[in-house]
């Protein structure tokens, strides 16, 4: 069996698990409600505050999404009870970003400002400090569309190598290198 996929899920209080008739799931907290639809042939069984998983043959396909549905389930309760957070930074002179509504608005050292339309499920606040980087926080109960966002958000200018300027993941390291060597 899969390691992963073998774990029951002990539901915290005030999460309710809803499993239907056509493979989908419903997970209801006190931040929200999340949906997912699973592979017919990943059973699942909610019990005495336990969710656990089996699967019907030991197929490799089987044996993957075994771990995977139960490793998606788990984010959804974490997600409706405690709910994620991302922290990025802007790091560079000139760099500013602010978020007006659902529009986040980044200097980017373009031409132009850059626009990004978030989700209306991620909440989102800028904190910019005198004399340190600017911080996106963004939130949510979707784990799945919180990192998908804020990998976009990273792809608009990543760090680079030699001065470090972009955008990264808070605590993320990024190696630099050293550049060109003065010729003599």
């Amino acid at each position: 069996m899969s390691r992963i996929g073998r774990l029951p899920i002990n539901l915290p209080k005030g999460v309710e698990v809803i499993v239907d008739n056509n493979n989908l799931i419903t997970v209801k907290g006190t931040l929200g409600t999340l949906t997912q639809k699973i592979d017919p042939a990943i059973k699942v069984n909610v019990a005495d505050n336990v969710v656990s998983l089996t699967r019907e043959t030991d197929q490799k396909e089987h044996r993957a999404m075994h771990g995977l549905y139960r490793a998606l389930i788990a984010n959804m309760i974490k997600g409706v009870s405690e709910g994620f957070k991302t922290v990025q930074e802007v790091i560079g002179v000139g760099y500013k970003v602010q978020v007006q509504g659902q529009i986040l608005e980044m200097s980017l050292g373009f031409s132009h400002n850059v626009y990004f339309e978030l989700p209306k499920e991620i909440k989102c606040e800028t904190v910019t400090e005198k004399g340190k980087d600017p911080l996106i926080i963004m939130t949510s109960i979707d784990k799945q569309l919180l990192g998908q966002v804020a990998a976009k958000i990273r792809s608009l200018r990543k760090p680079e190598p030699y001065k470090g300027k972009g955008i990264r993941f808070q605590g993320e390291i990024v190696r630099k290198k050293a550049g060109k060597a003065a010729a003599k």
